[in-house]
């Protein structure tokens, strides 16, 4: 069992805690470099009984020394330290040498977001983009800008309307969407799934963008359709909608370091702002634990001393 002891792991993220391909792939790599390192074995040979607490220790003054950020050293420990509670749970180790180690502190950074009029312009600088394509000639046809205009135009909407990850919008199938009810089937982290409401601007765009788009899926016309597809009808990637973001950005001469996960950050934040309970955006928002939701609510308390600042009389020295 030894031999195999990172794969049982690796298949126990996998089939029980329902982890991402990605996720697992950087529990592997945090191990393996800990073991590297510290052991200096392959992760697949390593003999793990033999870690102790001032291995866990030098593990993280190593990282230090690398000049590591506190916030990826604090994830390194927790990977390794959720391997060693595997261990001891299929009873291969009795202590976890990484429970009591202390690690780096983090400072709690706010999440950035948009206002609203950067919301607005970022959905105009999508129509505004595709015309100026068009008539630059950026574009090989008419009928590719106003499919990728109406296509990108709900993803936008639909990412601010549902407070959805970029990567949800683009792993959703045709069959996940009643637009009829407003709502839409989301997975999220864990393949755990939820229902976003869905808002009168993205029933608009995505009704608009599913005439547009239904010549185009021909190509993919069953059951597990993507929503969201390319030119040529298949899934569209995260990556290429990235691309057109950024584009969409200097359009709107917004800022550049903006990312689709601002717009999740500004769902967030708007909706705080205009009195929902905080329950209720962790639900939309498909977190865990209500603590990762309640650092929005730091956001609208720091939004609200800065107007107190600026706008009562004696607010100022």
């Amino acid at each position: 069992m030894a031999d195999n002891l990172l794969n049982y792991f690796l298949k126990y993220l996998e089939s029980e805690k329902n982890y991402s391909v990605n996720t697992i792939k950087s529990y592997y790599l945090d191990i393996a470099q800990f073991s590297r390192t510290i052991l200096k074995s392959e992760p697949e040979k390593a003999l793990w009984k033999n870690v102790e607490i001032y291995d866990a220790r030098s593990f993280v003054v190593e990282l230090e020394k690398n000049n590591l950020s506190r916030r990826s050293i604090n994830r390194k420990a927790s990977a390794l330290r959720a391997f060693f509670k595997f261990l001891i749970r299929e009873e291969y180790l009795k202590t976890n040498p990484f429970s009591n180690l202390t690690t780096p502190k983090t400072g709690s950074s706010l999440p950035q977001y948009m206002t609203i009029d950067e919301v607005n312009s970022l959905m105009n600088a999508v129509h505004s983009y595709w015309k100026t394509a068009v008539a630059k000639e950026l574009s090989k046809n008419d009928d590719d800008a106003s499919f990728a205009c109406a296509r990108d135009t709900s993803i936008l909407e639909l990412i601010y309307s549902g407070g959805l990850r970029i990567n949800e919008a683009m792993n959703l199938n045709l069959h996940d969407l009643d637009i009829y009810s407003d709502v839409i089937k989301v997975s999220g982290k864990g393949k755990k799934e939820r229902l976003c409401a869905l808002g009168k601007f993205a029933i608009k765009a995505l009704t608009h963008y599913l005439s547009v788009a239904r010549p185009r899926r021909t190509i993919n016309n069953r059951e597990n359709a993507p929503l969201f597809v390319n030119k040529h009808g298949n899934r569209l990637s995260a990556r290429s909608f990235q691309r057109n973001f950024k584009k969409y950005l200097i359009e709107g001469n917004l800022p550049i370091e903006l990312t689709p996960h601002k717009l999740r950050h500004s769902f967030a934040t708007h909706i705080l702002d205009a009195g929902a309970d905080l329950r209720s955006v962790q639900e939309m928002l498909g977190h865990e634990n209500l603590s990762t939701t309640q650092i929005y609510t730091h956001v609208s308390v720091e939004r609200l001393k800065e107007v107190h600042r600026e706008k009562h009389p004696r607010a100022k020295g």
